[in-house]
């Protein structure tokens, strides 16, 4: 339980039998009238952001989220499989929980949201950035990086990127997973 002085960031409520994280909030005292705070939510099952205005001192019920790191392995017909790295345990989600699955490659590391009081797995969450190879491109053009112009890219999870024309099949490249944008080229070991 908490009260609207304890909103914050990120804090993560029960509230009509869904659960809302915080993601902005502002406390108002306007002069006419009680104090309220306004606050911007966004469910953490579907991802949409709600606008809802709280009285000032109204308790709510807060659930506490855990963030954990599972590794990918495969995908099958019955959905996604995942395992935890400290006991090897694997379990099994369907795609509705995994929002960027075309993003994720075999054994990628990624973070599994769960609600702690009753063990049940939100979503899967990966990281800002992945480095994916680019399996097939139009042949770029030498030197036209003068130009802000971008091509199709299919890379290696099947995913279609934008990229800039000078970037070709076989090369590595960062992409941002919430945005599915060309970050930049990622230079390899050899």
């Amino acid at each position: 339980m908490a009260t609207t002085a304890d909103f914050r960031n990120g804090l993560c409520l029960d509230w009509n039998g869904d659960l809302y994280t915080i993601t902005d909030f502002q406390h108002v005292k306007p002069g006419k009238g009680p104090a309220f705070v306004r606050t911007k939510l966004r469910n953490i099952k579907t991802g949409r952001v709600i606008d809802n205005t709280f009285n000032a001192g109204v308790t709510v019920v807060t659930a506490r989220i855990e963030k954990r790191e599972y590794q990918f392995l495969y995908k099958d017909e019955s959905g996604f499989n995942f395992m935890e790295n400290e006991n090897f345990e694997q379990f099994n989600l369907e795609e509705k929980l995994v929002p960027q699955a075309d993003l994720m490659k075999d054994g990628q590391l990624v973070s599994v949201l769960v609600h702690a009081e009753t063990e049940t797995i939100l979503s899967v969450e990966l990281p800002q950035y992945v480095e994916l190879r680019v399996t097939y491109t139009e042949p770029g053009l030498r030197g036209d990086t003068s130009t802000s112009a971008n091509k199709p890219a299919t890379v290696e999870t099947g995913a279609t990127i934008k990229v800039p024309l000078f970037i070709d099949n076989d090369e590595l490249i960062r992409v941002n997973t919430t945005t599915y944008e060309y970050d930049s080229r990622v230079k390899e070991a050899k």
